[in-house]
């Protein structure tokens, strides 16, 4: 009886294809958006949190804390500033400081960043050697396995930095990088940088600017006046948090940014636009259910006559009333699908333009267990809508509505 019910309640739906269409429409899209919230926000605030875990202050120039935070840590903005060499050596020498890993942003290479760090910065997003060897002194350089894939980097090449973050600046030709090794994908911002000793950093720029002079007075100037970007410092105990922001900024030069504050700080303010698209999709999920319920009642109405017709063929109300209750289902859940699908699809397109334009991974793919809500959500909502031309139909009048046709 079951299979025979959901044979009857296609045929109704196959015959009504203006409606039935408009309803799998608004159905799926309010799921879409739904769905494409959900992964699109889980896989952000998860690539977010790996890439500040065990950083928990950064230090930089003044400015904005976010804008440091984002360049420094997630490297997808420009710089602050930069601070004096100084800095990080006393820093180090801090009773209060865990470990202290330096950056030196220099320029980029086909749109992935050139940092100029140390061994410590590949061992803190837990980066591993695919081939080659890790840089062992200036001018060479070992690449993200993304940054490798999508620039076509192999070990022994030359390649030359250029200025900006953007593709298409121009080229440092005084001063050629060469590859040494390659990573292992991390699922870090690792995985889009090319990391280069601080030293580069530094020569590349003395050579533009003509300061790589050979006189000892002017390289010891030079020297002296060194700068880095930025310091990602690790606590010793949780009490620092308390006393070393308010140390730093302090400084006339010098800024401290948390990283997990900043980014508690960002995700509020994304949380306002989420928090809309969500009411966005839950109104047009209202609106579908009250479309599937004309559209269910309506053609009630027009096949009152069809149903007086299988109770006296020996249909009894109860199945007239899950013929109802399955055409909403099967309206609901198959809006469901398309709208799970169709959401993905965005998640994917979404990736794709954000890898393209800013180095960021994000997979259509992925799925998150909040997902697993929608489709008994869909399946309720086809209820619901259902339910109340279920019930006219399950008290259907056989000899009044006979009497009527």
């Amino acid at each position: 009886m079951r299979l025979h019910v959901v044979s009857l309640a296609l045929k109704s739906l196959w015959h009504r294809p203006l409606a039935t269409s408009l309803n799998l429409l608004l159905m799926a899209l309010g799921i879409a958006i739904m769905t494409f919230i959900l992964s699109a926000s889980a896989q952000l605030a998860n690539s977010a949190t790996r890439d500040a875990e065990g950083i928990d202050l950064v230090v930089g120039a003044k400015g904005s804390p976010l804008q440091l935070i984002l360049s420094a840590v997630y490297q997808v903005d420009a710089p602050t500033g930069n601070i004096p060499l100084a800095t990080a050596t006393q820093l180090r020498q801090n009773r209060m400081v865990k470990s202290l890993i330096p950056l030196a942003l220099g320029d980029s290479y086909r749109g992935f960043r050139i940092v100029g760090s140390n061994d410590d910065y590949i061992t803190h997003y837990g980066g591993k050697l695919m081939q080659g060897n890790l840089p062992q002194r200036p001018m060479q350089a070992v690449f993200g396995a993304q940054a490798a894939q999508r620039s076509g980097a192999r070990i022994g090449s030359h390649f030359f930095g250029a200025h900006g973050l953007a593709e298409g600046g121009e080229e440092h030709q005084e001063a050629a990088f060469k590859v040494v090794g390659i990573l292992q994908p991390t699922g870090t911002v690792l995985d889009r940088l090319i990391v280069t000793p601080v030293e580069s950093v530094w020569q590349v720029h003395e050579k533009i600017d003509g300061l790589d002079a050979d006189d000892k007075e002017e390289r010891e100037a030079i020297e002296q006046n060194r700068e880095l970007t930025a310091l990602l410092i690790q606590y010793t105990s949780p009490l620092a948090a308390v006393t070393m922001p308010r140390f730093i900024n302090s400084q006339p030069q010098l800024q401290a940014a948390q990283p997990a504050f900043e980014a508690a700080k960002l995700f509020r303010l994304l949380g306002v636009s989420v928090d809309a698209m969500r009411g966005i999709a839950t109104i047009v999920l209202l609106s579908a259910a009250l479309s599937m319920l004309a559209a269910l009642y309506h053609a009630l109405e027009e096949r009152r006559s069809d149903l007086a017709i299988l109770r006296t063929l020996g249909a009894s109300p109860r199945k007239l009333l899950l013929l109802l209750l399955c055409e909403g289902i099967l309206l609901a859940v198959a809006g469901a699908l398309l709208g799970w699908l169709l959401g993905h699809l965005a998640v994917e397109v979404l990736g794709q333009l954000l890898l393209n334009e800013h180095n960021v991974v994000m997979s259509g793919l992925h799925m998150t267990n909040d997902e697993l809500w929608l489709l008994p959500i869909a399946a309720g909502i086809g209820i619901l809508a259902a339910l109340l031309p279920a019930i006219r139909a399950y008290r259907t009048d056989i000899a009044a509505t006979l009497s009527h046709t």
